[in-house]
């Protein structure tokens, strides 16, 4: 099953947080990189699954040539709506879709894009199915993943405080789901189950991550992600102490202010048929 867009993860309120917190933290830094990965494609068609609030949209719009035609799509309208709202450096289409069930014919695209989405789908190899529907002969899916926690500093800290805030019931999220699918060989055979012949090239990218205050840092977690579902479910109203909490730890690790840490993801590419 996909994620439902009435799920709490997807409320306008989260899709704020979301933007306003982890966007500058953890995908603004990436999004150049997956879109000047897409910059040698001079006609046609991208169409970009789970964008999210379009930080890497933006990307595209001022490095994909302008000839190229740009559709973003988000499960949660929330999403695109605030997407929308920010605009990008050139016209762009923006509408609502589940990679599960993609609106769109076959061989209808050139490239398909998704910045950090491709841990959420269920089941993975029935989503890269649809995307390979969807890709014209010869074209290109660019998508990246989560590395580890273990690579990931700012996560695993708050991770692991969390999981201590409840512990006869551990917030198991991050670890799961965020960081949950970066095996190579894992995601090598999903491909191949959902039609993708070639093998693909996986590149590992580490960056730093860079926040203002360790309370940025909690907030962006825990009000902009799952996590904020997660929390509200254990205890009404523990959103305020679970914020402490990660701060606390994060404070520990790494300072009250100036924070940086080390975080890294993989970028794969891979051809359709």
């Amino acid at each position: 099953m996909s994620e439902s867009a009435s799920d709490p993860a997807f409320s306008s309120e989260v899709a704020d947080d979301y933007d306003a917190l982890l966007v500058p933290m953890l995908f603004e830094p990436y999004a150049e990189a997956a879109a000047k990965r897409l910059a040698n494609i001079e006609d046609g068609s991208i169409r970009e699954v789970a964008a999210g609030t379009g930080v890497v949209t933006r990307a595209m719009a001022r490095i994909v040539p302008s000839t190229v035609e740009i559709t973003a799509t988000d499960l949660s309208p929330s999403m695109i709506e605030r997407a929308s709202g920010i605009g990008t450096a050139r016209s762009i289409t923006w509408e609502p879709a589940d990679v599960m069930a993609l609106p769109y014919g076959d061989q209808s695209f050139d490239a398909v894009v998704c910045q950090f989405g491709v841990m959420f789908f269920r089941p993975k190899p029935a989503a890269f199915a649809e995307v390979v529907r969807v890709l014209r002969p010869g074209g290109r899916f660019e998508f990246s993943v989560w590395d580890g926690l273990e690579d990931n500093e700012f996560a695993d800290v708050v991770a692991a405080s969390l999981a201590a805030l409840f512990p006869d019931d551990p917030i198991m999220f991050v670890e799961r789901v965020p960081h949950g699918y970066h095996d190579a060989d894992t995601i090598r055979a999903d491909l191949r189950a959902g039609g993708f012949a070639a093998d693909p090239t996986i590149e590992h990218l580490a960056l730093t991550s860079r926040a203002a205050t360790s309370a940025d840092v909690a907030m962006a977690f825990c009000l902009g992600t799952p996590i904020r579902g997660e929390l509200e479910r254990r205890r009404a109203g523990c959103l305020p102490e679970a914020v402490r909490v990660a701060t606390a730890a994060l404070d520990e690790r790494f300072g009250p202010t100036a924070l940086a840490g080390r975080m890294s993801a993989a970028l794969v590419s891979v051809s359709s048929p």
